[in-house]
């Protein structure tokens, strides 16, 4: 009686009642998924290890697994924790992200933070797309820095251990920068190099002026929209919050 209980419990759990009655390797992948869910669920466990679930599953079953997931997760209160290498998944299923490299863990924080003020340029560049630059650290404070890119511009930015008057690396992300006609307002000027265009956005290819490489992602709709052209010349402009340091 107990084990007919909890299998029914499962199956409501899982939203799979109406094919209780048939064997897994007559169900479709998705399915099979949420029947190795079900029965990982059954004990009622502390904590749940789920060590890359989805990677067999195709784009559509994938994305709508995760949706089930962070149901099943806020249903049932269980602490689970996700391994996988998809960044957008890991941003997408967690409320804290641990990102490791080499067995060493780098930082470990909310989706915001390790996306928005990555400490390290590993975590910056494993979770999502980025640009790296060089700059120089003009001003330091307890709370905040300031750094000077090879534009003369200067950019705030979190605090640092870095030296003053040195060479820091910095990561902006491909979303904070916008493409100006005026090149003497810009934060940077460029040359367009590469355009590719991939439904909801463009990427923007883009050779500085001291030669480093930049990215910029602009929405095809709305006021950011244009149609950049290969060896047009362009300025970029960022956010004020755009600029982080970040460590090797």
């Amino acid at each position: 009686m107990e084990v007919e209980s909890t299998v029914a419990e499962m199956l409501q759990l899982v939203q799979m009642e109406s094919l209780r009655d048939r064997r897994t390797d007559q169900i479709s992948g998705g399915q099979q998924q949420r029947v190795a869910l079900a029965r990982a669920l059954a004990p009622h466990p502390r904590v749940l290890l789920l060590d890359e679930p989805l990677s067999a599953l195709d784009y559509k079953l994938r994305k709508g697994m995760q949706i089930e997931l962070k149901r099943l997760q806020l249903e049932t209160g269980i602490t689970f924790i996700f391994v996988t290498h998809d960044q957008e998944e890991a941003l997408t299923m967690s409320d804290r992200i641990a990102v490791m490299d080499k067995g060493q863990i780098l930082q470990v924080g909310s989706p915001n933070d390790i996306y928005d003020r990555p400490e390290h340029r590993f975590v910056a560049d494993f979770i999502g797309d980025t640009n790296f630059l060089h700059a120089e650290l003009v001003e330091s404070n307890p709370d905040s820095a300031l750094v000077r890119l090879s534009s003369g511009k200067t950019f705030p930015t979190g605090p640092t251990d870095a030296a003053l008057n040195t060479a820091v690396n910095i990561t902006i992300r491909p979303e904070q920068a916008v493409l100006v006609e005026d090149l003497n307002s810009a934060d940077l000027q460029g040359t367009v190099t590469n355009v590719m265009y991939s439904g909801t956005d463009s990427h923007f290819h883009i050779e500085l002026a001291n030669k480093e490489e930049f990215i910029a992602k602009l929405q095809n709709a709305g006021p950011t929209r244009r149609d950049w052209k290969i060896g047009q010349g362009v300025g970029i402009k960022f956010h004020n919050d755009a600029v982080q340091i970040v460590t090797d």
